[in-house]
């Protein structure tokens, strides 16, 4: 079934000089749910933020996560607002180390940022389908400048949105099964700020049943599933953000102080590391999925996401077996048997 269509709001003021702003979508768990949208720290100099979208591939919709590059890549076409249109930005630019505002597009308080321009942008087509391709979805292909830059360097969501988007995921508020298209809370000024008297709600949002739209649609009963770094999470996992949580063992509990402090920094380095190789595997396969042209036909898509979810199952397996092994040799060992009476005469 397709995301609703987008919600109509309005953009909070800019928090602060540096900030870019990176629009709500509607990701999935189970149900779609919308993540608000939130102004956001540029991790680098000169880097802009391409917003994720879902696509129709055939026979379910995959979902693109944004992320953070020096040029702004392909989202699909969707008209996202607040100068994210469809392609490019209108924004914002950079220049010399510091990022201009455009005072017609961005919501700026120019007594605190000064760095601003204002350039109109005119015919901007309205329209509020939120994913690409399929039917009813948007008619847009990559240009070859949004092709070269999925080939750049890329940095994924940073931390403040990862956790943006599992506060998003958590409030059952901002489900489409609860709002029914139009979210409580559109976006905030910061991320997870969901509490801010800054925050906003939708103005306007399109009533959605999931079961009338999906037949409406047509496109099938094909599950979502993603492609990057999105918050939809297969049955089987693809990516390791797709993995469940690392389950944490109860503390050490042998009765011996000293040994049960000696059991626990071993637990804790393991699941460092283990964060940590969870980590880089995402990475590596962000690159992978970056320097593959959005456009790649659909085997060689399904081949690169079967080697991922190789790669990740074994990651799964090693850990698995690097916990039990740990517990094993933390185990107490078991007490010797006591040797039988000897017997007494009668």
């Amino acid at each position: 079934m397709p995301p609703p269509e987008l919600p109509v709001y309005e953009q909070p003021i800019c928090p602060g000089d540096g900030y870019i702003w990176t629009p709500g979508y509607w990701a999935w768990d189970d149900d779609y749910y919308w993540v608000p949208g939130t102004w956001v720290e540029a991790p680098e100099v000169g880097f802009f933020w391409t917003p994720a979208y879902w696509g129709w591939e055939g026979s379910s919709f995959v979902f693109y996560d944004g992320y953070w590059g020096p040029t702004i890549g392909f989202y699909g076409g969707i008209n996202y607002g607040f100068g994210y249109f469809g392609h490019g930005f209108d924004g914002g630019r950079w220049d010399h180390g510091h990022f201009f505002y455009n005072r017609a597009v961005a919501n700026i308080n120019v007594n605190i940022i000064h760095n601003v321009y204002d350039t109109k942008v005119e015919n901007v087509t309205e329209t509020r389908v939120s994913f690409n391709g399929g039917n009813g979805g948007i008619n847009a292909r990559p240009t070859a400048q949004e092709q070269a830059a999925a080939n750049e360097r890329h940095i994924p969501p940073v931390a403040a949105q990862t956790e943006h988007i599992q506060a998003a995921r958590s409030n059952q508020q901002l489900r489409a099964s609860v709002n029914h298209g139009k979210p409580p809370i559109a976006a905030t000024p910061k991320p997870g700020a969901f509490t801010d008297h800054a925050a906003v709600a939708a103005k306007e949002g399109t009533p959605y049943n999931a079961t009338a739209n999906r037949e409406a649609n047509g496109n099938g009963n094909g599950a979502a599933r993603t492609a990057d770094n999105g918050a939809a999470r297969p049955a089987t996992p693809i990516h390791p953000k797709d993995l469940p949580p690392a389950e944490r063992p109860a503390a050490p509990n042998t009765g011996n102080p000293d040994l049960d402090k000696k059991y626990q920094k071993q637990q804790d380095k393991l699941q460092q590391k283990q964060d940590q190789e969870r980590q880089k595997l995402q990475q590596k396969q962000d690159r992978d999925h970056a320097r593959q042209a959005k456009n790649a036909d659909d085997k060689a898509q399904q081949q690169l996401e079967q080697k991922h979810q190789q790669q990740t199952q074994q990651l799964q397996q090693k850990h698995t077996q690097q916990q039990q092994q740990l517990q094993q040799r933390q185990a107490p060992p078991a007490a010797a048997p006591r040797p039988a009476a000897p017997a007494r005469p009668h």
